[in-house]
């Protein structure tokens, strides 16, 4: 028999260690093994804005083993199908997206959990089960499952204190492009408002015990936002690495 995988990033956030993330969405294994030891604590699989499918994540995720960072997937939406197909090649943390409300936060749960505590679909021979490898898996995946939702709209964040209550909820992540566009400051999340208010957002989620991230890549944001009491938090992405140090490299010849 084999051992259910611990999920190394639920761990963390539970014993209350801040962990620094990236964004990808290159959608190449060969990219997520080229970043897999950098020294992350997660990297993020986007399959919202980023054309991955569930082949591309499973080959992405297996290049990122054995590496430094803990897989998280975010799915396209709060949808149990999308996460059923997920969670069976063996996703253990989904990045659920636009959460307006604590009901919604419920269903996301609920889509991870098998009955009676759930409505994920039951399958006995997967990659998240090895195959019907891992003793009781039906009965103890929800363990290792970590379910983080996306709070980004001005209603959303109204809702804040209920939404970060709900049970089987492990962190809220602030989006704040979507927040800023939002609260009508679209593409400029550096506004004034936009930044208090996502301030204003770690509070809510730590009193319920819970874990508050974000994503930025202004390094003195992200050190700000740790301060704050932000626990993970994304210090950019590899298609702005590549994009920015292919315009730096080819400036310095051009000029």
């Amino acid at each position: 028999m084999v051992d259910l995988p611990v999920n190394a990033f639920k761990k963390a956030l539970k014993e209350g260690r801040p962990q620094i993330g990236l964004w990808s969405s290159l959608c190449s294994p060969m990219a997520a093994d080229a970043i897999a030891d950098a020294g992350f604590d997660w990297i993020l699989i986007d399959t919202e804005h980023s054309p991955n499918e569930p082949p591309d994540v499973l080959a992405i995720q297996r290049a990122l083993r054995g590496g430094s960072a803990t897989p998280i997937v975010r799915p396209a939406w709060n949808d149990p199908v999308l996460f059923k197909r997920l969670l069976d090649i063996g996703t253990q943390t989904l990045l659920v997206p636009f959460v307006q409300n604590a009901e919604e936060a419920r269903k996301a749960v609920a889509a991870t959990r098998y009955p009676p505590n759930g409505i994920r679909g039951v399958a006995t021979s997967t990659v998240a089960g090895r195959f019907g490898r891992i003793k009781d898996y039906l009965k103890t995946a929800h363990q290792e499952i970590c379910v983080l939702v996306q709070v980004e709209t001005v209603e959303a964040l109204k809702q804040l204190p209920e939404i970060a209550a709900v049970d089987g909820v492990d962190g809220v992540f602030i989006g704040p492009s979507d927040l800023a566009a939002s609260m009508g400051h679209l593409a400029n999340p550096m506004h004034p408002d936009v930044q208090a208010a996502i301030s204003s957002a770690v509070g809510p989620i730590r009193k319920a015990g819970k874990a508050a991230g974000y994503l930025t890549s202004n390094e003195e944001e992200a050190k700000k936002r740790l301060a704050e009491g932000f626990q993970f938090v994304a210090v950019g992405a590899d298609m702005g690495i590549l994009a920015r140090g292919a315009d730096a490299l080819v400036k310095r010849f051009k000029e």
